[in-house]
């Protein structure tokens, strides 16, 4: 630029050929670019001092819009996407739905009683509960989300008798009897929680029976129909199963209804690709269910999108963990995990799908607990939204977050959710 400047100075003079006329671009006076911006300057100075004022305006306008943003995102939120939201890069959210959400087909079509305003309502309930808590450092086990859902579904059913499979320090146990304080709970757990006092807290219920440590009996082993009568169950609808043992689900789902019980949670629905025993999500995973099925292509849309999220979000599986040998991807790459992943046989579709029909022939109703909170609200880093029902309190209200006592608990709380689901269940026709 500076050479082209230089050359156009050093030009030689037009010179007049005697007759006085000629081209006028010749002959009018040049004026340089510079020269000619001055002169406008100077013509237009009375306007210009209300000109720099819009400007002015329009940059703080601006700022103040997405400085509102900002209290409700960043200052509520974990730095990435914060960072992404406020400067405008929103390609993290317009994937959610992308990747699909397998939802497990019931019989009815039938749904809970509940609705999203009884979620809220019950939410300002638990919160000051749970700051109760005897265990305040649950690491391996329940955060909050599954402990509110567990808390929820227990106070919502009023069983007469709650049986849980796996119990580890006592924290769910916990849980179930803030719902239900005067009901009798059963807990079955290979290792007493009494044995984790001696390390630090734990609970240990006194209005519960213990099938735990010489005691212990696996679930599927239990001879149910001596234990109901010696509660005086009459109707085995009226007991709440709670599994949080890292079993095969179709396995404990079979056990369960040969023992004639109705109403089951399992607390580690791990999505397809994860976990460490094979899931309702897993096996409703289907091409013919919406929003399942997967392509093991390296170069398709699935794939960049999965890559992408795998930057944001820890638990999020990208193709190559999605997809086993021959493309299988069902599962966890065409496996079928059980007992904390010391058991993971291979299985075709052919099983997987015929899996996913058994679980529909007796499911009433299937509803999976929704994240507490969006991500940006409650910090969580580990599962990916995209693979999840719509949060209770959406990003963006952290009024209400706020409101409801959430913004008082600990981050960390936040990251253990794993599509806890209930199910309704009945025989097989």
């Amino acid at each position: 630029m500076l050479e082209r400047v230089l050359s156009f100075r050093r030009a030689s003079p037009v010179t007049d050929d005697g007759d006085g006329e000629g081209d006028e671009s010749k002959t009018r006076k040049q004026l340089y670019p510079a020269t000619r911006f001055t002169n406008y300057m100077t013509r237009t100075f009375h306007i210009w001092p209300f000109l720099l004022i819009g400007v002015v305006l329009v940059v703080v306008t601006s700022f103040a819009y997405h400085s509102r943003d900002l209290v409700c995102i960043s200052a509520s939120s974990s730095g990435n996407i914060s960072r992404l939201r406020f400067f405008g890069f929103e390609g993290l959210e317009t994937d959610v739905g992308s990747l699909g959400v397998p939802w497990c087909r019931s019989k009815h079509d039938k749904s809970v009683e509940w609705t999203t305003k009884d979620l809220l309502e019950g939410l300002e309930e638990f919160v000051p509960i749970y700051e109760t808590r005897p265990i305040k450092n649950n690491m391996y086990g329940m955060g909050f989300d599954h402990s509110f859902g567990l808390w929820f579904i227990a106070r919502w059913l009023k069983p007469e008798l709650m049986i849980e499979s796996g119990a580890f320090k006592g924290h769910s146990t916990w849980v179930l009897r803030q719902a239900m304080p005067d009901t009798p709970i059963i807990s079955i757990t290979p290792r007493h929680p009494e044995k984790y006092l001696k390390k630090g807290p734990a609970y240990v219920d006194g209005n519960c029976t213990y099938f735990a440590g010489k005691d212990f009996v696996d679930f599927g082993s239990v001879d149910w129909e001596k234990v109901m009568k010696k509660h005086e169950i009459k109707d085995q609808g009226e007991v709440l199963i709670f599994f949080d043992d890292h079993q095969n689900e179709l396995k404990r789902l079979k056990q369960a209804l040969k023992a004639g019980f109705r109403h089951l949670v399992f607390e580690d629905n791990y999505d397809t690709g994860t976990g460490d025993h094979y899931s309702f999500r897993q096996m409703c995973d289907q091409f013919y269910v919406r929003g399942g099925g997967h392509s093991c292509f390296k170069d398709s849309d699935e794939a960049r999108v999965r890559s992408r999220r795998k930057k944001f979000w820890e638990k999020a599986v990208d193709i190559e963990e999605l997809c086993g040998p021959g493309e299988a991807w069902w599962g966890v790459r065409g496996q079928m995990r059980d007992d904390f992943n010391h058991s993971n046989k291979a299985i075709t579709y052919a099983e997987h799908f015929q899996n996913s029909r058994f679980v529909e022939s007796v499911l009433d109703v299937y509803w999976e607990l929704p994240p507490v909170a969006g991500p940006s609200l409650t910090h969580q880093t580990r599962y990916d939204p995209a693979r999840a029902q719509s949060p209770i309190v959406e990003d963006g209200r952290y009024g209400l977050f706020q409101r409801l006592g959430l913004s008082r608990l600990e981050t960390s709380v936040f990251n253990g959710y794993t599509q806890m689901v209930y199910l309704q269940v009945s025989q097989e026709p």
